[in-house]
């Protein structure tokens, strides 16, 4: 039954977590909100010999490389390779890194873990771990001065993105003569679907709420969506091969220059966590949400 206190009800359809920045997701039932995002969320990195970070941007193949998280430890594979077991409660040397502009306070993962990814990767390598007791700040000006947190994520808590934003998507790449793409290319956290009982989601609503309310079993949680996604060449790299082609940056070129961030190409909302820290999202929850009037 829809909640006429909300312009639009929905419900959670998918769940990501990617707990290595750039690597493959892990597509989950349920996850704990935390002030960063959900738990495990970009709470790893691959660095060069330098200390910044590695993306597939310049590496393709990091999206081959598989996270399966388990209860002590994740497990990390990758074509050709023996599988990586990353203790999830141990850490090695301290070590300062980069992320974009900021330089961040985090731990290496130790030799094991460098070679596997240098063997894979094809160049020197490492593994860090974000050092929980680092505040690393969302950008003020779009969070209207509210001092959100995140860990090795591109700036934000957490990416929402809808099932009519992809489906939309898809129509036109099938009258463009283009197979359709999933969800995976776009690395959303929370994926909105339909809810039961309602005239469903407009293509890119997630663009025009003010707010999130999600109903857990704890109360409810409040996810505010700040920033518009800007969209870099990843989504062009098929999850499953790791070749890119263009077809998807130049389809978002047809209709979603946005001009919130001066033109750029945009998929999704960046949002941060209001309330509900410590609550555990799933998918099947019911989702409210109003219309932003600016």
């Amino acid at each position: 039954m829809a909640d006429a206190a909300f312009d639009l009800n929905a419900v959670i359809s998918r769940l990501y977590v990617y707990p290595v920045k750039s690597c493959a997701g892990v597509q989950v039932q349920e996850a704990l909100l935390t002030e960063t995002g959900l738990e495990f969320d970009r709470a790893w990195m691959v660095v060069d010999d330098k200390g910044h970070f590695l993306t597939q941007r310049e590496l393709p193949r990091m999206a081959l490389i598989k996270p399966q998280l388990r209860y002590h430890d994740m497990v990390l594979r990758a074509p050709g390779m023996l599988a990586l077991h990353i203790a999830l409660d141990q850490v090695e040397e301290p070590v300062r890194v980069k992320v974009w502009k900021d330089e961040v306070q985090a731990y290496d993962m130790g030799p094991i873990a460098a070679q596997w990814f240098s063997d894979f990767l094809g160049r020197t390598a490492r593994l860090v771990r974000f050092d929980p007791e680092h505040k690393r700040i969302c950008n003020t000006e779009w969070t209207g001065g509210l001092e959100a947190l995140n860990q090795f994520s591109d700036g934000y808590s957490l990416l929402v993105l809808s099932e009519a934003s992809l489906a939309q998507f898809n129509e036109k790449l099938a009258a463009a003569g283009v197979a359709a793409v999933g969800m995976e290319r776009f690395r959303p956290n929370i994926v909105l679907g339909d809810a039961a009982g309602d005239p469903g989601l407009a293509p890119h609503d997630e663009d025009r709420v003010d707010l999130l309310q999600i109903a857990t079993q704890q109360g409810p949680a409040q996810l505010k969506p700040v920033k518009p996604c800007p969209r870099c060449p990843i989504p062009n790299i098929d999850p499953t091969t790791a070749t890119s082609s263009p077809e998807v940056g130049d389809m978002l070129q047809t209709y979603r220059q946005d001009p919130r961030v001066n033109g750029a190409l945009t998929f999704g909302m960046n949002a941060i966590v209001l309330a509900g820290i410590d609550h555990q999202l799933k998918v099947g929850q019911a989702v409210g949400a109003s219309y932003r009037f600016e």
